[in-house]
């Protein structure tokens, strides 16, 4: 899980009022299903600050590791004084919270990758929120940032397997909540757009009815499947909370992304941008992605359900030379074995092209790298989200005979319908224009807002 333009000062600008709260966010995080059900009709909290403490108090910032490795921590060496907190969790500061890292460092029990990996994340993190304007923001980030550090170091000391086919852990401790507190301190909501609102409510009607939904996508970022949630937990929480990502294995394996991983509904498969990392391991990633396959061949066959796929195999990154960030072009085959695989499950299917804009908040690495532990660089800013009609085959390629002239056809439809899209969501958001970007093919809203 990885930039910023002008953000408010005030938190009338910021975020939105949406739909439901709870009255103690620790019991919401922790408290699995039953917290689930305690959810009331109010007003929300601007600032979902994973509260376990009183108000924090925040420091300036230190030096952070160095590149040799040492376990040389922001905030100085360690003296009998410092009061060290024994989890992250009891951290009242940001002093305390970085000693933890420090402490757990040089007792062996963090490895020195891992440590440097969190402190960095953590002051990205906190200037991010910090440039919301809102008077919160370090009550906030110490919060956040404390349980994403228990829940990182949980893992190293006892680390979590994902199987082909993983479920949301939502008991005794809720991740899916986890993941979308901790980016929707990130997201300039009054600067972001859902687009044509009423496809969504479509889908759920198809969801019903025990169809499938498949939808072809471009990918962003690590934090593409909260922007998605957030902004349609006021609308479409069914969505929001079930829909099935097709996920690469670097999220499953990078110490820093599994806590928020296990908070989503997965399809773990080897991306083929990394499948031939590492030749020993070829035959092993494609067996597991055979079986991640047979998983998602049942998941159809059982109806009602909506998957997510990415089929350019990796996430955009800017044209070298003009810098623009724009979609992917999607692998023709990809979304043609998507396709057959549905259809040969017996259930109708229904595709539709989805677009995100997120980049901002959290972009890649300008090139893809072999190496697990990417630098997180993070922003505030708007996102956007944005669904086009259903595509149907043989609609998309009646006058093509030849089967693979007609795979591509397909996969062009879906793709040029996500960059129409991606277009006019950029529009809105970065070129300022807001409501006025809405075309007759994308109809833009906030629907968080009301």
């Amino acid at each position: 899980m990885n930039l910023s333009t002008a953000t408010s000062t005030t938190l009338s600008t910021c975020f939105p009022k949406p739909k439901a709260s709870i009255s103690t966010t620790t019991s919401l995080i922790y408290g699995g299903a039953a917290s689930r059900r305690s959810w009331k009709r109010s007003s929300f909290p601007i600032f979902c600050a994973i509260n376990l403490r009183g108000t924090p108090e925040t420091l300036d910032d230190r030096k952070s590791f160095s590149g040799s490795g040492a376990a040389v921590c922001a905030v100085g060496s360690l003296h009998q004084q410092d009061e060290i907190p024994t989890s992250f969790l009891e951290a009242r500061t940001e002093q305390e919270l970085l000693l933890g890292i420090k402490k757990e460092a040089e007792a062996g029990r963090l490895p020195l990758n891992v440590a440097k990996g969190m402190e960095e994340l953590y002051y990205n993190y906190r200037n991010a929120v910090l440039e919301s304007g809102h008077p919160e923001a370090h009550k906030s980030v110490l919060s956040n940032m404390a349980v994403v550090f228990e829940r990182i170091f949980m893992d190293v000391r006892d680390p979590f397997h994902f199987s082909p086919y993983h479920v949301a852990i939502r008991e005794p401790f809720d991740y899916y909540v986890f993941g979308q507190k901790y980016i929707r301190s990130l997201i300039d909501f009054r600067n972001s757009y859902l687009g044509n609102a009423s496809l969504f409510n479509e889908m759920e009607q198809k969801l019903k009815q025990g169809e499938n939904v498949i939808l072809i996508s471009n990918h962003q970022t690590e934090a593409d499947p909260a922007v998605i949630a957030l902004l349609l937990e006021s609308t479409n929480m069914f969505i929001a909370e079930n829909l099935i990502y097709v996920a690469g294995d670097r999220v499953l394996t990078d110490p820093l992304c599994k806590p928020f991983s296990k908070g989503r509904n997965l399809l773990c498969v080897y991306s083929k941008q990394h499948m031939n990392d590492d030749p020993e391991l070829i035959d092993m990633k494609r067996r597991a992605n055979t079986k991640s396959l047979k998983e998602l061949a049942l998941l159809f066959r059982s109806g009602s359900k909506i998957i997510w796929i990415a089929p350019s195999g990796g996430r955009d990154r800017p044209d070298p030379v003009t810098k623009e960030w724009l979609p992917t072009p999607f692998d023709a085959s990809a979304v043609d074995n998507m396709r057959r695989l549905a259809e040969y499950s017996g259930v109708p299917a229904n595709i539709y092209p989805l677009t995100i804009l997120c980049y901002d908040i959290m972009p890649p690495p300008l090139k893809v790298e072999k190496e697990i532990g990417e630098k997180r660089v993070i922003s505030f800013h708007g996102v956007g989200l944005s669904a086009g009609p259903r595509v149907t085959y043989p609609n998309a390629n009646t006058a093509l005979d030849d089967p693979e002239e007609a795979k591509i056809a397909f996969a062009q439809s879906l793709y040029s319908s996500v960059l129409e899209q991606y277009r006019v969501l950029k529009s809105a958001t970065h070129g300022k224009h807001a409501f006025k970007a809405s075309t007759s093919a994308v109809e833009l809203s906030q629907p968080w807002l009301h």
